[in-house]
């Protein structure tokens, strides 16, 4: 895994290849000024490894003063839909970028795609080909073997303008007919091989309606599209690399704009992730998460529900680099980034989620107070809140032991403990049931400590939390943890099924007992519950009846 070395605070500007290549044409003068684009299929949700292509797409042209495009790669009517669109839309607003009056459609420029289509037919460099898909199989070769040529390959010029229109006009099936760009077929490099540029689609286009019967192919389209932006530095990833010699094809044989150049980075992979756009699309047809934004999703807009920050996604994207290896990074370090930003930012509140009564015996019974308690003393400006306090509490059970080790420092007979924001209390006795379980904890406070302050000087080694009894409300919480239980989830024997591997303690759902501050905050809140970890409130919250997801625990799992 690639954490070796890694700060995971706030990173300084990693110079990575990315960098370095644009610092380059910008002192050469090849380039004036920095364009990129972030070219999504809406086919569905973006998840974190989309994340991370945004942050150096738009991240580069906004530290060179430059654009940044967005452009919806729909040259597949039968896969997209506006749904998808309006997400990834929200989904890169919400990362913090803005592609101001740059926002595109492939199918925006499905006209003059068309038109070079047809320059390729004349300048006697495409054709129309029948062979079907299996056909074109074996014609096609193998890498170790040259292709053969396909039974079309030497249509004149004019025939494949006339077979050409003919497709346009729909009088081939799909499948019948495709147009192939005529390139090499004794190239090693598969993609090299006569790709088909335009197919037959018989189905509307939700951008352009029944205007259209064919349409133009993702590696014709991408080059033209560009070069029609004037995109300087078209990112891609790795994968991407055995396309580039034929988006390098149809940049130099055809009369374009200008002249891109594709740069290649290794995607993202995460420890107990799943990044499949496929796998991902399973998981909700299936019904084995709760739709695309379930908090136990990688998409950007789960990370989001379940109280991820932008800028701990950001942060996460500088820390990791850019590179030309692929590498499997930790998610623990994404959780940690998180973690790192909502120590930082979110207001502390008070919940106990495994409940036991303390009575304090010498605190009046009616009394209640007011006391004051520190919002985030990592931020000063965030202020502070009231929180009520009464006779009668509830404190975690794990921090009650009435025979305790001596390395317990918690409430234990005989043992003080300070009551956060509150007072120093004692353990005197407690109360069991008849199977014995402790029901109540009887206790005494010292009036002398308000604020936990222990004006003697004497010194209390463990600070709890605590709700009072009488204002505490039940809340939903549900607990996340990771989806799948095996570092590479993907990673399965033959025959095996990459469902085995989820994890079904992925989500608990308990109750917890909350201070009343936390009763009616809106939805996307995030707090930290004090000695627990790092909460958000989810759409499903009602007035008064708020629902909390688990963003993260309180402590990593390691150290990086």
């Amino acid at each position: 895994m690639n954490n070796e070395s890694i700060s995971p605070e706030t990173p300084a500007v990693n110079r990575h290849f990315i960098r370095q290549i644009i610092d380059n044409d910008l002192a050469a003068g090849t380039v004036k000024s920095i364009v990129t684009r972030f070219p999504p299929e809406p086919n569905g949700y973006l998840h974190i490894g989309h994340a991370k292509a945004i942050c150096l797409d738009f991240g580069m042209a906004k530290e060179y003063g430059g654009k940044c495009h967005l452009r919806m790669d729909d040259t597949n009517p039968t896969r997209e839909d506006v749904e998808y669109v309006e997400s990834i839309q929200e989904d890169v607003r919400w990362l913090g970028f803005d592609w101001g009056e740059n926002y595109f459609h492939a199918s925006d420029y499905f006209d003059k795609i068309y038109d070079y289509a047809i320059q390729l037919i004349k300048l006697g460099k495409a054709y129309v080909c029948h062979l079907s898909a299996e056909e074109w199989k074996d014609y096609r070769g193998v890498p170790d073997k040259p292709g053969k040529a396909s039974p079309w390959r030497d249509r004149s010029v004019e025939e494949n303008l006339e077979e050409f229109a003919k497709m346009t006009r729909g009088e081939y099936d799909e499948g019948a007919a495709t147009l192939r760009a005529k390139v090499d077929m004794f190239s090693p490099n598969m993609h090299m091989r006569d790709p088909v540029i335009y197919r037959v689609r018989k189905v509307a286009h939700h951008n352009t309606g029944d205007k259209w019967c064919v349409y133009p192919m993702y590696d014709f389209a991408h080059p033209l599209e560009d070069a029609i932006e004037g995109v300087t530095h078209s990112i891609c990833t790795l994968e991407f690399e055995v396309h580039r010699p034929f988006y390098d094809w149809v940049i130099n044989t055809l009369n374009t704009p200008s002249k891109p150049h594709q740069y290649e980075f290794a995607r993202l992979n995460l420890t107990y992730t799943m990044m499949s756009k496929r796998r991902l699309l399973e998981l909700v047809q299936e019904n084995l998460v709760n739709g695309w934004d379930d908090p136990r999703m990688p998409t950007v807009c789960g990370l989001r529900r379940r109280g991820y920050t932008p800028e701990s996604i950001r942060n996460f994207c500088e820390i990791i680099g850019v590179t030309k290896y692929n590498s499997l990074t930790d998610v623990a370090l994404l959780e940690h980034t998180v973690r790192a930003d909502l120590n930082k930012t979110s207001p502390r509140a008070m919940a106990v989620m495994n409940p036991v009564k303390v009575v304090i015996d010498n605190y009046p019974e009616n009394q209640v107070e007011e006391l004051t308690a520190v919002n985030n003393p990592e931020d000063e400006a965030a202020g502070t809140r009231i929180v009520p306090f009464s006779r009668e509490i509830f404190i975690e059970r794990e921090d009650f032991m009435e025979d305790a080790p001596k390395k317990f420092f918690r409430l234990t007979p005989g043992r003080e403990v300070r009551l956060r924001w509150a007072y120093v209390v004692k353990c005197v006795s407690c109360e069991k049931d008849a199977d014995g379980n402790v029901t109540v904890i009887h206790c005494t406070y010292d009036p002398e400590t308000r604020g936990g302050n222990t004006p003697d000087g004497r010194k209390i080694k463990a600070t709890i939390h605590w709700v009072s009894a009488a204002h505490a409300k039940p809340v939903e919480v549900r607990l996340y943890d990771r989806l799948f239980t095996k570092e590479e989830p993907a990673d399965v024997p033959e025959g095996g099924d990459w469902r085995d591997n989820l994890n079904p303690a992925s989500l608990t759902v308990a109750t917890a007992l909350v201070e009343p501050s936390l009763l009616d905050v809106p939805a996307g809140a995030r707090f930290q519950f004090e000695r627990i970890g790092y909460f958000c409130a989810d759409p499903d919250s009602k007035p008064g009846a708020p629902v909390f997801n688990r963003t993260v625990t309180l402590k990593d799992s390691k150290k990086f």
